[in-house]
């Protein structure tokens, strides 16, 4: 039979504890070569009724039955791909494509539906997986669905469910999956000897220069990436040369290569040793694609490059080294690619990992948020003032590494109600719009009071209605004056002077006599100003203000009416509340 590892017992355990007290989908998250199949085997020996387990491609579906019956258990497979479709049997692993079209007397008897690779299943549409869970669901309104992934989010979308069991609310957007119940970290199973050590080396001796399509803020084509290789065609011998060299240097067993497009791969190839390596693209014929790929397993050949294919359902656990020639933004694909050459195999020390993109991802902390702001920008860990959450987000940071400023809106923590199984967000705003009707706060980013439902103009616009308007000023800052003085009656107030390149300034002024003064600036000027506002600083006087200029930041634009001889700064408006589109046209 089999034995359970500790993670494993626990994954199991918090899967039973959620579906006692609700039938919402929920998600486990291991990473390759993490025993799923364990799981699985362990949920359906418990299960009250019937199992079925889904994949999205034969090779995966076969793969985790061999790996269920080899622990002495029965199953069945319901498959086309594979030429058999079981019915009776109490746990079936199914191709989707197959189970979606099966009789409505295929679907009695079922309690669990286990996903692989889970992040597959669309959070709309009338998509294969829907229509299965579906016709499940008609059978038995407490059907209880599991998603099992490596990586939990899609490009596009991000987070594929609503609720961690760390206690972050993922999406505030409805997901088919509404928990996390149990994640597994890479560093656990490298540390634990359960995988072998990826050894990342980034630009191993050049890269291809794919900024260009990062940087247009959409998805980019497959013919902007042909035309972008085009031009830099010359890399790529120089890139295998040093593949090879690797290899041979480190005496490495198997070398996966994964490239950019089908003309790209046939280039790849023909600088590889003509006898030592094979190509498999999307159109390779099935039988072909199976010889290769079993003689590449058994070590027949050293190199197998691949065009968008082999990213899951493929175990060759001997590959020893990676090698990424494609750009992607998606997290989930390049922590799939990585997680072909992890799995350990006899004498096999370590997988080297050769990133020849130059995109910069993160192996073990793979990044599911908001684009980098700058490349000075690194994920910071910010505390919530109001529930104590620990959010990570983009900031900057000085040289013994404490946080300067951070870019984050809102707090991500979230209390669970253990009688609904519903999240309540915290709500706390680091950065926000006040409605100018009932003085509710709002994103940053909001068009519409979420309170009054009041239309709120975007930064954009107030910088053009205002200068449209001869009795507005409108001042980019280029430096900012903190300067004590006196009245006529010689009560000292405070002048703020923001300065443009041109040395023109306009001016606000504060008192700090009594407590509606200090009020009023600490809500006027400091709550926006602080480059770190979960500090939440008071201040009384005036000197305090002068000691804390380095926590001040600058607004983006400063907006002034004239009244009579002077202009009065009535708008300030910073850099969160522009489009990136605006901000670089005013550079």
């Amino acid at each position: 039979m089999y034995k359970l590892r500790p993670y494993q017992q626990e994954a199991v355990d918090l899967t039973i504890n959620h579906f006692k007290r609700t039938k919402d989908p929920a998600v486990i998250t291991l990473p390759t070569g993490a025993g799923k199949s364990l799981v699985i085997a362990e949920l359906a020996k418990m299960a009250q009724g019937r199992v079925l387990v889904l994949a999205h491609v034969k090779e995966l579906v076969e793969q985790n039955y061999e790996k269920y019956i080899s622990y002495g258990l029965q199953a069945g497979i319901y498959s086309a791909g594979l030429g058999r479709k079981d019915e009776d049997t109490k746990a079936i692993f199914g191709s989707v494509q197959s189970v979606a079209n099966a009789s409505d007397d295929f679907f009695e008897g079922y309690t669990l539906c286990v996903i692989d690779e889970c992040h597959r299943v669309a959070n709309e549409g009338e998509t294969q997986y829907q229509k299965v869970i579906e016709k499940l669901g008609s059978k038995n309104p407490e059907l209880c669905v599991l998603g099992l992934t490596a990586t939990p989010y899609r490009l596009g979308l991000g987070w594929i469910y609503e609720y961690s069991h760390s206690g972050e609310l993922r999406s505030n957007k409805p997901r088919f999956f509404k928990h996390c119940i149990y994640e597994l970290p890479l560093t656990y199973m490298i540390e634990n000897k359960y995988l072998t050590t990826p050894i990342k080396v980034d630009t191993p001796v050049t890269s291809y220069d794919f900024s260009e399509l990062t940087e247009k803020g959409r998805m980019y084509t497959l013919a902007e990436v042909e035309e972008l290789l085009k031009e830099q065609k010359r890399l790529t011998p120089l890139i295998i040369k040093n593949i090879i060299n690797i290899t041979e240097l480190y005496k490495r067993q198997g070398v996966m290569i994964f490239s950019s497009t089908i003309r790209h791969a046939r280039e790849i190839l023909s600088y590889l040793p003509q006898d030592d390596a094979r190509l498999v693209i999307g159109d390779t014929d099935s039988k072909d694609r199976d010889r290769i790929i079993n003689d590449f397993k058994e070590k027949k050949f050293k190199y197998l490059v691949n065009v968008s294919v082999l990213t899951t359902g493929f175990d060759a656990p001997h590959v020893d080294v990676v090698a990424i020639l494609r750009p992607t933004e998606s997290v989930s694909l390049y922590q799939q690619i990585i997680g072909r050459g992890l799995r350990l195999d006899p004498g096999k020390k370590d997988c080297i990992i050769l990133d020849y993109t130059g995109m910069g991802h993160n192996i073990y902390a793979p990044t599911i948020r908001e684009r980098r702001p700058n490349k000075e920008s690194v994920e910071v860990e910010v505390p919530c003032p109001q529930c104590g959450h620990k959010n990570i987000f983009w900031g900057t940071v000085n040289i013994d590494g404490e946080i300067l400023e951070h870019s984050g809106r809102k707090c991500n923590g979230a209390g669970l109600d253990l009688d609904t199984m519903r999240p309540t967000p915290c709500g706390y705003r680091f950065r926000f719009k006040l409605c100018h009707s009932c003085g509710e706060q709002n994103d940053v980013s909001a068009s519409e009071c979420e309170s009054c439902n009041t239309n709120l103009l975007d930064g954009d616009s107030k910088i053009k209605q205002a200068k449209l308007s001869k009795k507005m000023h409108v001042l980019r800052p280029e430096h900012i004056e903190f300067i004590e003085r006196e009245d006529k009656n010689f009560r000292p107030f405070l002048e703020i002077k923001y300065y443009d390149c041109n040395a023109e300034h306009v001016s606000e002024y504060h008192f700090f006599n009594n407590e509606s003064d200090f009020k009023r600036f600490n809500i006027n000027f400091l709550r926006f100003h602080l480059k770190r506002p979960e500090l939440e600083l008071e201040v009384t006087q005036i000197s305090e203000v002068l000691r804390m200029q380095p926590l001040f930041r600058s607004p983006s634009f400063v907006i002034a009416r004239k009244q009579d001889k002077f202009w009065k700064v009535t708008e300030k408006i910073f850099s969160e509340e522009l489009s990136s589109r605006y901000l670089s046209a005013q550079h």
